[in-house]
């Protein structure tokens, strides 16, 4: 499986999927991910302002060139509703020839 290194996935965390599904449309429709998985609604127990909440959110996996994740937090950030959003970099260690083909081919400058 060629170019360990090409793709990452960038993981963030949404307070519903019609966010979700804005944020995955603006980042496809500019070329900076191949794919946006939104994936079902989802329980978030974390601390905020000293008080520990319990939150559904709908977590999405962006799917990127490794050398365009920072392009992608920056056009994700103002259009992410949550004033301290999750930007996680996650790196693919492998990816099959076809996919890795067609995911460079839709993130192409």
């Amino acid at each position: 499986m060629p170019e360990n290194d090409a793709l990452a996935f960038v993981y963030t965390t949404l307070p519903d999927e019609a966010a979700a599904s804005a944020m995955a449309r603006a980042l496809i429709e500019a070329r900076l991910a191949a794919c946006c998985n939104i994936l079902p609604p989802m329980r978030s127990v974390y601390r905020w302002g000293g008080a520990i909440e319990n939150q559904r959110e709908t977590a999405m996996l962006i799917k990127t060139r490794r050398d365009m994740v920072d392009r992608v937090i920056d056009a994700a950030r103002p259009l992410h509703p949550y004033a301290t959003p999750c930007f996680l970099t996650l790196g693919i260690e492998a990816a099959n020839a076809p996919y890795l083909a067609w995911a460079l081919a839709e993130t192409a400058d």
